[in-house]
């Protein structure tokens, strides 16, 4: 056990939440899961079991999205254009302020996942990395000097198109864009173009090509930014079949062509690892979030002394 403060840490995901009482992988004193349905049946069964605990300091809460991450923002804590049915435009971080007096950290999933490998998991010790998740969507989280990298949003990675196999002009699943990386490689892409979920598709079948090609264009793409030192790999897609991670090192290899010339960059096998913190990367970064919540409003409250 730790002497850190107790944070409800949630993880809201496109199948089921997570909501963890906890201050560090050391210290997780309750978990419960929730199944995502209808926003006014998972949320307050969230706060049911929040309201069952005592003595949470702060919560934190990683969510999927799209999310508006901008304070100023009117929406702000706010699920945005997700294409979930019933959850566009559905209130979270200002729901559950409102609702418990204690500060609100609040994120996406993927950026939640990669402040907690950051700080317990295969990111320990560095200040800037990316965590990809690759499942039922596709997501990055980007952490530079300890921060999330974002601006008027938060980063949309799985979203952006890649060049495509010669002769490749399958259309993708992406609603929005089609044949993105998430279009491409996600669970969902892989049963569709392939008719047989990943988990039940060999190793050596012709699909899994598309889906290496389009995720090496993204590590690669997440290499030229410059910001990360290691890029940590989560998700059923990736954690269900590990034959893909040494062709994805070798893809994204052979992508980049040496031109990141970096030898964090330039050993594969230490530049892109699996996660240390498997399905509690999201929770235990959410309770980061909460951390982070706890410790801005500290500082707000000295300065005003």
């Amino acid at each position: 056990m730790t002497d850190e403060p107790l944070i409800a840490a949630l993880e809201l995901g496109g199948t089921k939440c997570v909501a963890m009482l906890a201050s560090g992988p050391d210290a997780i004193l309750e978990e419960v899961r929730v199944p995502t349905t209808r926003p006014e049946e998972t949320l307050p069964a969230l706060e049911a079991v929040l309201d069952g605990w005592r003595g949470f300091a702060g919560i934190g809460i990683g969510s999927f999205g799209p999310a508006s991450i901008d304070r100023r923002s009117r929406d702000y804590g706010q699920i945005t254009s997700t294409p979930k049915p019933g959850w566009a435009n559905t209130s979270i971080a200002r729901r559950f302020a409102e609702r418990y007096d204690v500060p609100v950290g609040f994120h996406t999933d993927v950026v939640a996942a990669a402040l907690g490998e950051a700080r317990w998991g295969a990111a320990q010790g560095l200040n800037a990395l990316a965590y990809v998740t690759v499942g039922t969507g596709i997501g990055a989280g980007m952490i530079a000097h300890g921060q999330p990298v974002d601006g008027l949003t938060h980063a949309e990675l799985g979203h952006i198109r890649v060049p495509r196999s010669h002769g490749d002009d399958w259309s993708g699943v992406c609603p929005y864009h089609g044949a993105c990386v998430e279009g491409l490689a996600s669970g969902p892409a892989i049963a569709a173009r392939a008719g047989i979920k990943g988990e039940e598709l060999p190793a050596d079948h012709a699909a899994w090509d598309s889906v290496v090609d389009a995720l090496a264009n993204l590590m690669g793409t997440l290499a030229l930014t410059g910001v990360p030192r290691r890029i940590v790999l989560g998700g059923g897609v990736l954690v269900g079949n590990p034959h893909l991670l040494p062709r994805l090192r070798a893809a994204t290899r052979s992508t980049l062509n040496g031109y990141v010339a970096r030898p964090e960059v330039e050993d594969m096998d230490t530049f892109l690892v699996p996660a240390a913190l498997g399905a509690n990367a999201g929770p235990l970064g959410a309770v980061v979030l909460g951390q982070q919540a706890l410790a801005e409003r500290a500082a707000v409250s000295f300065t005003r002394v």
